[in-house]
């Protein structure tokens, strides 16, 4: 092999001994995955014998508009498609988050700072004196006979009269009760608002019936304690429910409305009917004018509404005399879904006006990058302060003020919240992920296709999650308090930028700069399309997205989802070289150029300037010999010969490269913040023209932390900048520039009399007031 001199070093790249291959950022994932099965196999897929559990539910239940309880009674049928025999079985009590005794309660921490002072909303927390647990009153087997169950906490275990068989069913009957909490004054994902205005309540209510547990390969029962924040682990399955309310109530539910002729006013059906045909604008069904003759009727007399759901996972329902109800009708995958939103006057004239049209343009957006919408409906209700989802039905907020004004910011953070909860039916309402264990697997996938919905509303839409540049605050912040992202719903510091934001910024970059947009896209869609109305974990989405793009993404999964470290690579040096042509003619002017260049700079230093005025040769030129004179960069005969045997031993090709004036340009890189990246560098050239090179993460692959790379061009650099369109979270961008480039920092401009004041300084002032 020939080496070729370049300057002083030789045309290679130095690449610097790994500390410890065992701690590669390159390993193969098996120390963090479960090992395939075959109920879950390699490549990601449900496997040969994959299984899951199903419970079907009818349920009654019915709201005291006067006492603000709810009473209910449900008879469970739970089917074991396991191969395991069950002694017992496991049943979900959330409602139990709220009794007195919660141990929500009991593991709250705080503190109090008597500088600073506490918030009053924070003091009312800690006075809250509401007992809102199930009041379980009946537990029976389906012919009445009672059975023996325990409660622990937010769980029940029911003990069988035998163990249930594999492919058998069981049916139980439960009956209970409880008090409805005051969403706004205590907070929750249900309950109520009141309305003091009219004297009205909107009940949006939720997890307000003893629901199954999971029973699979992954947990056995998932019977984690609900402390309110990992949210519900469900499983799959059929439901008849019948709600009795007030008989000018309007309700919407999960599922289809059963017994419209004995619900609806002849006009509402017929504009009911005209709704599922209108494609380009709501029909207002339930109008503002009704609303406002129903808030002032308070009818003592009840009504039944009865809705059916197939193949779903859970149920929630809203119902008030407050509400405007409007529809449209959604073409999606060749079949009609209807879009409706149901609101108060409060709600307008937002709610009317977009509500209903981002239903819609969420649930096709949604279906274009994971799997058709599979719902006859698709629901937003108006629920001030939250944000939360069922199958079908979702509550936002959104309310202008008492004028009907609004802000862009509530405008937009609206529209966001709708497409967020409406998004939630297809992860995790469709794609049947674990929340109780895995937040992230839902609300940060989630977060990812409302970025791109929230885009395809509206150019330029101002997203709070998704471009890598807005991840960055919480990438560098303190590592003390960041978890991975694969660490328990219960136990994450900063929840939003931990489950939402960093996993959704994670696939965004996934997507726009490791795999390109066509790989990620039909990986993620086969992720979705293979778990769908199943119970997919960590592992199959991880193996799946490897899958089907046919690409090694441990790397990627390793860092950004099971460790906490960060993006900050450096450019930390740039070495400039032409190679040696051996031609006297041209090397041997370049030469003396250099090197009058480096005398220059030394004789021209103040620190080596002298007062000599004449040197002795100066005096005599008789001292100037043959050796003084003669010019070492004068090209002779023997040069020449040197030149063409030295040439004579590269081919043609390899004389044109010697030959071509090309520049090679030494870049040294520094992994500072842990995270393996992608590099993305553009090269600005000094005749003005740009050129962007991409270059695989796998360039890190031999040594984590430090690599150099030589690149070859005709032209001359005249900057270098490291993710120049900040698509890598890099969280320090100063060093990411050669020649270096200042940046700007931004700093908090305050008027004079805007730094809080000590008690002091408040005293005096007060006391120069009252003079």
């Amino acid at each position: 092999m020939r080496v070729i001199l370049v300057g002083a070093i030789l045309l290679t790249v130095n690449l610097f001994a790994q500390n410890n291959t065992d701690q590669s950022k390159f390993r193969q994932m098996y120390d963090l995955l479960p090992t395939p099965n075959v109920y879950r196999n390699a490549a990601g897929a449900p496997g040969h014998e994959y299984y899951q559990q199903k419970a079907n539910y009818d349920i009654a239940v019915e709201i005291d508009d006067e006492k603000q309880t709810l009473k209910g009674s449900e008879t469970v049928t739970y089917i074991n498609n396991s191969p395991d025999a069950l002694e017992y079985i496991w049943v979900q009590l959330d409602q139990n988050v709220r009794a007195k005794d919660s141990d929500t309660y009991k593991t709250q921490t705080g503190a109090i700072d008597k500088e600073k002072g506490v918030q009053m909303e924070t003091l009312k927390r800690l006075h809250i004196d509401f007992d809102g647990g199930f009041k379980i009153q009946k537990v029976t087997d389906a012919s009445g006979k009672a059975l023996p169950y325990t409660i622990n906490k937010t769980m029940m275990r029911i003990d069988l009269p035998k163990p249930l068989a594999s492919k058998s069913s069981f049916s139980f009957k439960v009956e209970w009760w409880y008090n409805i909490n005051d969403r706004i004054a205590i907070g929750g994902r249900s309950g109520y608002e009141y309305f003091p205005e009219d004297d009205n309540y909107l009940y949006t209510i939720a997890q307000f019936f003893p629901r199954m547990c999971v029973y699979n390969d992954v947990e056995g029962w998932q019977n984690k304690q609900f402390l309110g924040r990992g949210e519900f682990t469900l499983p799959f399955g059929d439901y008849k429910v019948s709600i009795t309310v007030p008989d000018d109530h309007i309700v919407a539910a999960t599922g289809t409305l059963q017994n419209s002729s004995s619900v609806l006013t002849s006009a509402q059906k017929d504009r009911f009917k005209k709704a599922n045909s209108s494609y380009e604008e709501p029909v207002i069904i339930a109008t503002q004018e009704e609303a406002e003759k129903r808030e002032k009727t308070k009818s003592k007399t009840k009504k039944t509404w009865t809705f059916q759901a197939t193949n779903v996972r859970d149920f929630a329902f809203a119902s008030s005399r407050k509400f405007i109800w409007d529809a449209m009708a959604v073409k999606v995958g060749g079949k009609n879904v209807l879009a409706m939103s149901y609101y108060p006057k409060e709600g307008n004239p937002l709610w009317e006006k977009y509500s209903t049209k981002v239903v819609a343009h969420t649930i096709k957006t949604y279906s274009k990058y994971t799997v058709d919408y599979p719902y006859p409906v698709a629901i937003s209700v108006h629920a001030d302060y939250i944000g939360m989802e069922y199958p079908m039905i979702c509550f936002n907020y959104g309310r202008p003020e008492k004028d009907g004004t609004y802000t862009e910011r509530l405008k937009y953070g609206m529209i966001g919240v709708i497409i967020h909860e409406v998004g939630h039916n297809f992860f995790p309402m469709i794609i049947n992920s674990d929340e109780r264990q895995w937040t992230w697997m839902d609300e940060g996938l989630n977060t990812f296709v409302q970025y791109l919905t929230e885009q395809e509303w509206e150019r330029g839409y101002p997203s709070r999650r998704g471009p890598a540049f807005k991840i960055v605050d919480y990438m560098k912040g303190d590592k003390d308090f960041i978890a991975p992202i694969m660490t328990n719903s219960e136990s994450i510091f900063q929840f939003g930028n931990n489950a939402y934001g960093k996993p959704a910024t994670a696939l965004n970059i996934l997507r726009e700069t490791v795999l390109g947009r066509e790989l990620f896209d039909y990986a993620f869609k086969t992720y979705s399309e293979r778990w769908k109305f199943k119970h997919p974990s960590p592992a199959d989405f991880f193996r799946t997205m490897e899958d089907a793009s046919g690409t090694d993404l441990d790397w990627f999964w390793r860092g950004w989802f099971f460790t906490n470290d960060h993006v900050d690579i450096s450019i930390e040096d740039v070495k400039w070289y032409k190679a040696n042509t051996f031609d006297p003619k041209k090397d041997f002017p370049a030469k003396q150029m250099e090197e009058t260049k480096d005398e220059n700079k030394f004789i021209g230093n103040k620190r080596n300037k002298t007062e000599i005025k004449e040197t002795y040769n100066e005096k005599d030129p008789k001292v100037n010999d043959f050796y003084n004179t003669w010019n070492r960069y004068e090209v002779t005969v023997l040069d020449e010969e040197d030149y063409k045997f030295k040439i004579s031993d590269f081919d043609e090709g390899e004389q044109a490269i010697l030959n071509g004036d090309y520049n090679y340009y030494e870049v040294s890189f520094e992994n500072k913040g842990g995270l393996v990246m992608p590099l993305i560098l553009l090269f600005e050239y000094t005749d003005g023209t740009e050129e962007e090179i991409r270059i695989p993460a796998e360039i890190w692959r031999q040594n984590n932390d430090y690599i150099s790379k030589v690149f070859v061009t005709k032209k001359i650099v005249k900057q270098i900048t490291l993710d120049p369109y900040l698509e890598t979270a890099d969280t320090e961008t100063f060093d990411n520039h050669w020649p270096r480039v200042s940046e700007p920092s931004r700093f908090d401009v305050f008027k004079n009399n805007y730094e809080p004041e000590n008690p002091m300084q408040r005293k005096k002032r007060a006391d120069e007031k009252k003079k």
